[in-house]
């Protein structure tokens, strides 16, 4: 199981200053904390989105940024598959395109399979469907599927399941579970919803006003009569 170790200290417009620093050896490592705590500058930042004014992130023994000494990893030199809440599909490719795309110049004789993340997924009946004529469940399938497909060694999800109904979290869940089993991948997850990460993460990261206050596993950070973050 492979470190990552994250630090950050950046001012944005606005006033907010993201000053974050953690390690956590990946499974699955939700970050959970308020609304614009920086739960999401992280993970953008952990993608090579967003370039700090100073910080360092290693994963496993890849140097991905280190300010001091120079070092800054485009997006396209990480692998990393990242996931949002908006899906993002391209809404003129039909499913097999948005899965196609997803493969991309990383492909190699070492990737993921098209053929097993459809079958994991549960994509094939949806191949030939465009995202319009998609369910929200649906979409998320596919941008999960697109995200593997780009052979990351890391996936950034972030809030995967908010716009989602009750129902439909817990089937995206399963899938979700399916594919940490299947690849082994470390997963980085973003949510507001306490039963989500109680069921999915082995760590949990509290965030404050851009700042770590607590990290721990689920039920030692998680009270038992939390259920929203």
């Amino acid at each position: 199981m492979r470190r990552l170790s994250f630090q950050c200290a950046h001012r944005y417009p606005g006033g907010f200053a993201l000053e974050a620093r953690f390690e956590t050896m990946l499974g699955v490592t939700a970050i959970v904390g308020p609304s614009g705590s920086g739960k999401t500058s992280i993970l953008e930042t952990i993608a090579g989105l967003l370039r700090p004014r100073f910080g360092a992130i290693e994963f496993g023994e890849q140097k991905w940024l280190d300010t001091r000494r120079g070092i800054y990893k485009k997006p396209e030199q990480r692998r990393v598959g990242l996931v949002f809440q908006d899906h993002l599909l391209f809404p003129h490719l039909n499913v097999e395109r948005n899965l196609r795309y997803g493969r991309g110049r990383r492909a190699s004789s070492n990737s993921i399979e098209p053929r097993r993340v459809i079958e994991v997924l549960e994509l094939g009946d949806l191949l030939e469907r465009y995202p319009r004529n998609l369910s929200g469940g649906e979409k998320q399938r596919v941008a999960l599927g697109r995200a593997l497909l780009s052979d990351p060694e890391i996936l950034l999800l972030d809030e995967p399941l908010a716009a989602l109904d009750e129902t439909l979290k817990d089937r995206i869940l399963t899938y979700l579970e399916r594919v940490v089993a299947e690849w082994h991948l470390p997963t980085l997850y973003v949510s507001h919803s306490a039963r989500e990460v109680r069921r999915v993460a082995e760590q949990v990261i509290v965030l404050e006003q851009g700042r770590v206050v607590q990290q721990g596993a689920p039920a030692d950070v998680l009270p038992a009569d939390y259920s929203s973050l």
